[in-house]
C-alpha cells in the first residue's frame, strides 16, 4: 500500500500543476503560449494510459489519467473558447 501512495501523491502533484495551467487560462482568457497540439496530444496519451492502466488493474494510474484525461478536455476547451472570444473582440 505505500508503493500506491507514492502514485497517488505523484497523481496529486501533476493534476495540481496540470490544472494551474488550465485555471491560468480560465482566468486570463488567453490562448496566447498554448500549443493546440498540447492538450491533443495529452488526451490522445491519457486514453492510451487509461487504458494500459485498466489492463494491468492499477487503479492508481486508471483513476489519475482519466482525471488528467478530464483536464485535457477542459483545457481544449478553453483554449478553442478562449480564441474564437479573441477573434471576435
Amino acid at each position: 500500500m505505500r508503493t500506491d501512495l507514492i502514485g497517488w501523491l505523484a497523481g496529486a502533484v501533476l493534476l495540481a500543476t496540470l490544472g494551474r495551467q488550465v485555471y491560468m487560462q480560465w482566468q486570463t482568457r488567453s490562448w496566447q503560449g498554448v500549443s493546440k497540439w498540447l492538450f491533443a496530444g495529452q488526451s490522445a496519451a491519457s486514453i492510451g494510459f487509461v487504458i494500459y492502466s485498466w489492463l494491468l488493474e492499477n487503479w492508481v494510474f486508471v483513476v489519475t489519467n482519466a482525471l488528467i484525461l478530464v483536464t485535457a478536455l477542459l483545457g481544449q476547451g478553453l483554449f478553442l473558447w478562449n480564441k474564437h472570444a479573441s477573434r471576435r473582440r
